[in-house]
């Protein structure tokens, strides 16, 4: 690679480069049967026989995947190799938490706790530091104690005796876990997040049967009331969270830029964004996790006054180009890294909150489209550096390879490949690339790629100083 001939180095000491993992997500692995945890609704919901024979879950399973749990030192090691400065991970509150807390106060749950699984997460924390890095910790990241939510009950007999986020009990129990956390690690832990994309989990599991996440039943209202009670767990947590610890506690959200009819992006922004209106006097910092744009008309007969688009945002066919003529993913997601410096600008000028992106990456299984991900969505980070916005840091979704949530093990989002079969840790081409980045503390001097073959960053689509200020 050349050397970046710049003068200055954009993203400065203070930004933070870095990569986000999570628990259920990571944790387990094929030759490590102390990682299997059999406590969560996603352990059940993936292993159900139905859902796998109607094609709901991929068939392939948690315990199958990388191995975080007792492999963390060799995902540290390579995360602190590459120059990463931030690692966010994910505790698992059925690990932790394993029996019901419903007959519980905040601070009796000591003797009902899974001390050895509190002391496990105690040391991944503090080898993640040992290597000179700060570590985010978020609490819930869509799983759930067993006795929290069961899933198939709810789908198949509408029993919601445990309902999960349907369930108000749910976010006074979040309360619990969070005050739990805080008083046990929160020596030791640099930042703290909530919920991770509490807006996606309210929609996928009430609105969209097509996503396989639990419980898969279409209940418009019920995806009202889930976003509810996650907004009053966050709440409740963050309240509990700031009793325990002086560390910034913040919440990890899902953001898309938004293009389309103007009503229509008016509609779509305000819904977007009504959950962080809810919460942002209970915040410290906002975590934005952005992968496509979504397009947008008008459309009367719907709920929401609006309707996506196909051919477009996360609605385009796998491995194939979108209707604007971009490169899409594995996944079928359109690259449009001019939708992150957007959505970005749109989101500081709304909240004076410090802002990070907490996940940004693209399911990429040949590494062929990760490094024009990578640089053009440096890229837009940069470029509002560059204009006075202060971008906290990045985390690339995500260090290694993962368990894809109802899409299993197929879906590659790793700078690092792993190897199913044996665990064995890969580095890719783009880990290379961003550590180069990182090392230069810029994009300039890849910036040529971004034209070559695909032209995946268009200045022109940049909104312009002014736009859209209501938002």
């Amino acid at each position: 690679m050349l050397p970046y001939k710049g003068d200055e180095d954009m993203f400065g000491e203070d930004f933070l480069f870095g990569a986000s993992l999570s628990g259920f997500q990571f944790e387990m692995g094929r030759n490590s049967p102390e990682s299997i945890d059999r406590g969560s609704d996603w352990y059940f919901w993936a292993h159900d026989k139905l859902n796998i024979e109607n094609g709901i879950v991929s068939g392939t399973f948690p315990e199958s995947g990388p191995n975080y749990w007792t492999g963390f030192e060799e995902f540290h090691r390579l995360a602190a190799d590459a120059g990463m400065k931030i690692i966010r991970i994910g505790l698992e509150w059925s690990r932790i938490l394993p029996k019901p807390t419903f007959e519980r106060w905040t601070d009796d749950l000591d003797d009902i706790c899974n001390t050895e699984a509190i002391e496990h997460y105690r040391g991944i924390i503090e080898d993640i530091r040992n290597r000179g890095m700060k570590v985010i910790v978020n609490l819930n990241h869509f799983s759930l104690p067993i006795w929290l939510h069961e899933p198939i009950r709810v789908n198949r007999y509408s029993d919601f005796t445990a309902g999960g986020w349907a369930d108000p009990r749910t976010a006074e129990e979040f309360r619990k876990f969070a005050g739990l956390c805080g008083r046990r690690l929160g020596d030791i832990v640099d930042m703290w997040s909530t919920e991770n994309e509490p807006n996606v989990l309210a929609t996928l599991g009430y609105r969209n049967r097509a996503s396989g996440f639990p419980p898969s039943i279409i209940r418009p209202e019920l995806a009202g009331v889930a976003r509810d009670n996650l907004i009053n767990a966050h709440l409740l947590g963050y309240e509990e969270l700031k009793k325990e610890t002086s560390s910034p506690v913040g919440l990890i959200y899902a953001i898309s830029w938004i293009d389309g009819e103007e009503r229509a992006v008016d509609s779509a922004l305000k819904a977007q964004f009504e959950f962080i209106d809810r919460i942002k006097d209970s915040t410290d910092f906002l975590g934005l996790n952005y992968y496509s744009r979504m397009v947008v008309e008008s459309d009367e007969e719907s709920d929401s006054g609006y309707r996506t688009l196909p051919g477009f945002g996360q609605g385009c066919k796998p491995n194939s180009l979108s209707r604007s003529g971009r490169p899409t993913s594995d996944f079928g997601w359109e690259i449009y890294p001019e939708g992150l410096y957007n959505i970005l600008k749109t989101t500081m000028r709304r909240y004076d909150i410090p802002v990070f992106v907490t996940e940004n990456g693209i399911a990429d299984a040949t590494d062929g489209l990760r490094p024009y991900y990578l640089i053009g969505h440096l890229k837009a980070v940069e470029t509002l550096i560059e204009e006075g916005f202060s971008v906290k840091g990045y985390m690339h979704w995500s260090l290694t390879d993962n368990y894809e949530w109802a899409s299993g093990l197929g879906m590659r989002f790793g700078l690092v490949s792993v190897d199913f079969n044996d665990g064995s840790l890969t580095p890719r081409p783009s880990y290379y690339l961003l550590k180069e980045i990182i090392k230069q503390g810029s994009v300039n001097g890849f910036k040529k790629m971004l034209k070559e073959p695909y032209d995946i960053f268009d200045e022109t689509l940049l909104i312009e100083k002014g736009e859209r200020t209501g938002w």
